[in-house]
């Protein structure tokens, strides 16, 4: 075609310095990435549709068509378009109209308009708008594919910097309470924290052993270094050694570059093994090898990787009868418990539910900007004296379905209708929670944020897997996330 892109190359590799074999493993997968994008191509002249979809797939990109602004609106809504090559001049709906709804539809999607009638007050509207860039008819092949590297190489960019940012906008929350057993563990905190010994937090799913964890990290001489998290019971046996240590390319079939693993993303700071009594014993023996020696190798790896992570870790299990079943180790155990730390349930320090209460009241009107709404002494009384078998996130859930379905203040009859018969509610309340919305779109995404952000929380806020479950591109996803303002408990 009468150009030349990276991958047609032929690189002889024995006279290509050491430097540069690393810089194309370093660079070859975000190749790959761009490579495999979906591009749709929007033109009502079916010549020049065919040239381009030609050029594209000979480059390896996967070519979407469509012969009017219309077609390709159709198309935008019911895919995943990383990239739209758009005319401005067409029958039925014109590129710039196309541009602007695809916008409010699929705002990440990139747009590379092409004309043979503009100019550069056409240009600048195109960019105004949203558009990556502008190209006058014909297109030179070799600016426009630089053109689309380009865009692609932006979009990818734009996705990391949102799922960096998602990992480090995770609220942490002070330890609420005043109890006897809160207080306590306040206290052993502001002790344990500045120094580097391990600690061994145990206690039922709820009732807050991550926010402990990260207490301690944020109140010790580490809290300016990364706070990594890893809920052992959520990986995958085979897996989890590739998670903790890392892995090297080719190490095993789907291990198609180096991995760093949460041992290296720590150093310097705080490695969190959650639920670490779902360890599998081959994963213990190495994790027990890294603290003795603080040294890790990755899966496949022959070198030693010096590591500096200080271990905080938590389970909900009996640790005391694994070790008697045999599916826990006893060194490990006695590695892992310099400190311990057991937080108690919801029902054991009722006297802290209506500090806690009154956070969550605050926290959910503000995400849904609400007016701040009181709950009445009575109301109160209740929440107190109900059995929390799900503990504190048990309890946010109640808040915040009692905050949205309730009036001006949250009652005593509220409770009776939301939380103590939920199942008849359901049934027999749907009206009320249909009246609260005067448009679908409103309704749509008030369902769509709720099952998301219950997707997220039962997976961990791991969003890969998420994504995975809901079968939507993890870019997507982010979207979703920075749309509904969602964030980790």
């Amino acid at each position: 075609h009468g150009y030349c892109s990276f991958h047609m190359m032929a690189i002889d590799l024995r006279y290509v310095p050491i430097d540069y074999l690393n810089l194309f493993n370093l660079i070859s997968p975000q190749i790959n990435k761009i490579h495999m994008a979906t591009v749709l191509i929007v033109d009502d002249e079916i010549s020049v549709r065919n040239s381009l979809k030609e050029i594209l797939e000979f480059e390896k990109y996967m070519v979407m068509e469509a012969e009017n602004g219309l077609e390709a609106i159709k198309i935008i809504k019911d895919n995943e378009i990383d990239l739209v090559i758009c005319d401005i001049k067409m029958p039925k709906m014109d590129g710039i109209e196309v541009l602007e709804q695809s916008m409010k539809i699929a705002p990440e999607t990139k747009f590379i308009m092409i004309s043979g009638h503009g100019d550069v007050n056409t240009a600048i509207d195109c960019v105004k708008k949203g558009a990556f860039d502008f190209i006058n008819k014909p297109p030179d092949l070799n600016k426009l594919l630089i053109t689309i590297t380009n865009a692609l190489e932006h979009k990818n960019l734009v996705e990391e910097t949102k799922e960096l940012k998602s990992k480090i906008k995770v609220k942490t929350y002070d330890i609420v309470g005043e109890s006897e057993s809160i207080t306590k563990i306040k206290n052993t905190i502001m002790k344990v924290a500045p120094t580097d010994a391990r600690v061994l937090i145990t206690g039922e799913n709820g009732v807050g052993k991550e926010l402990v964890a990260r207490w301690i990290h944020n109140n010790s001489l580490r809290s300016s270094r990364p706070f990594i998290e890893v809920n052992c019971a959520a990986i995958p046996n085979e897996l989890i050694e590739s998670e903790l240590f890392g892995h090297e390319k080719g190490s095993f079939t789907s291990a198609f570059r180096q991995r760093v693993g949460k041992f290296e993303q720590a150093n310097g700071g705080t490695l969190f093994l959650d639920e670490i009594g779902d360890m599998d014993l081959s994963a213990q023996a190495k994790v027990l090898r890294a603290l003795q020696e603080n040294k890790i190798t990755r899966v496949g790896g022959e070198k030693d990787i010096n590591v500096d992570v200080r271990i905080v870790a938590a389970t909900n299990k009996k640790i005391d009868q694994l070790i008697k079943d045999g599916s826990f180790r006893i060194d490990l155990y006695h590695r892992l418990s310099v400190i311990l730390l057991h937080v108690p349930t919801l029902n054991e320090r009722k006297t802290d539910i209506p500090l806690i209460v009154d956070l969550f009241c605050k926290e959910i009107c503000n995400e849904y900007n609400m007016p701040i709404k009181q709950v009445t002494p009575r109301a109160m009384e209740q929440l107190m004296e109900y059995e929390w078998t799900g503990n504190v996130r048990e309890l946010r859930n109640v808040i915040e379905r009692l905050v949205i379905m309730s009036g001006n203040q949250i009652t005593d009859e509220d409770l009776k209708t939301y939380v103590f018969n939920t199942k008849a509610a359901v049934g027999n309340n749907l009206d009320d929670i249909f009246d609260q919305f005067n448009k679908f779109q409103d309704f749509k995404d008030f369902i769509e944020r709720k099952f998301i952000n219950h997707k997220l929380t039962k997976n961990s806020w791991n969003v890969s897997k998420t994504s995975d479950e809901l079968d939507i591109q993890r870019s997507h996803l982010y979207n979703k996330i920075e749309k509904f303002n969602l964030k980790r408990d």
